[in-house]
């Protein structure tokens, strides 16, 4: 089926903003472009993006507003005082894709409700700009689902597009826990390479020949895991944390080869918190009960 062309207004052309507009562009739809430093707005005009003089000039142009600027402090002034208040947003989808809070995503929906705007949703873009619009990428959205399937095409544009439900907090909540799980996976991963620099080895060969089939092993075991938290059984019959924790190898081994425990320490502390609170029966996933007690 031939694209449905529609026409967007991009507010902030940082590097993701910049590549949001290139796939808008690349899809066929008419991408208006404002920032507030109009230089980096050349290369989307040569390629057909109309330049904005102005927020307002911007949102008027667009029936979809895509926001996607640094702090998220700034997009309520922004739309309110530069982007000509109710009247330029009046009928307009804000999709809002600046990092941020849950509790800042359900009050920006009320605020640019409040303004006028049609709808709102907002996203949570799990890509780098360097792969938007590749089958790697792909956004988080939630709030009005109407205005999600009735732009679907549009969004679909940078990445798969990933709905999670009307309330505007799910898609910012999600984000900030995927990229926790990503941080755990670089913290041990940091630690794997202290280890095994502190021995004189190659860091490089170790990741590719060993660390990462075995990470890839390892995440195959997550489904269970999430089972597990779901259900509140969190017995195993194999590697209990009591045995887990019987000694602490990594600690003593990192401290005999002059590495911090510091990005690991935290995580055994919690096992042996676990055992000691009578669950030494169970595995790993148990200690979710420690940081969100049900």
């Amino acid at each position: 089926m031939a694209t449905v062309k529609k026409s967007v207004a991009v507010l902030g052309l940082g590097s993701m903003g910049a590549a949001l507009a290139e796939a808008l562009l690349a899809a066929g739809h008419e991408v208006a472009v404002w920032n507030r430093t109009p230089g980096r707005a050349e290369g989307l005009v040569a390629r057909g993006a109309r330049r904005a003089g102005s927020v307002a000039e911007a949102v008027r142009a667009g029936e979809i507003v895509l926001v996607c600027i640094l702090d998220y402090g700034d997009i309520g002034p922004l739309l309110e005082q530069q982007g000509g208040g109710r009247e330029a947003l009046q009928g307009r989808v804000v999709v809002n894709v600046t990092n941020g809070l849950p509790e800042e995503a359900r009050a920006m929906a009320e605020r640019v409700t409040a303004l006028g705007a049609a709808a709102y949703l907002d996203g949570g873009i799990m890509a780098v700009p360097e792969i938007i619009a590749s089958p790697e990428a792909f956004v988080l959205y939630s709030g009005s689902r109407e205005a999600f399937e009735a732009h679907r095409e549009v969004l679909d544009a940078f990445a798969r597009s990933v709905y999670l439900g009307e309330d505007p907090g799910l898609a910012p909540l999600h984000d900030l826990a995927l990229l926790s799980a990503m941080y755990g996976m670089f913290g041990g991963f940091l630690h794997a390479a202290a280890l095994v620099r502190s021995a004189g080895g190659p860091v490089a060969e170790f990741t590719t020949t060993l660390l990462q089939p075995w990470l890839g092993a390892m995440a195959g075991g997550l489904p269970a895991m999430a089972a597990q938290i779901d259900s509140g059984d969190y017995t195993v019959t194999g590697s209990p944390l009591a045995m887990q924790v019987a000694h602490d190898s990594i600690g003593e081994v990192s401290r005999a080869q002059g590495v911090s425990p510091d990005l690991y320490a935290p995580l055994f502390a919690l096992m042996e918190r676990r055992v000691a609170d009578g669950h030494g029966s169970e595995g790993l996933a148990g200690l979710v009960e420690l940081v969100h007690p049900r």
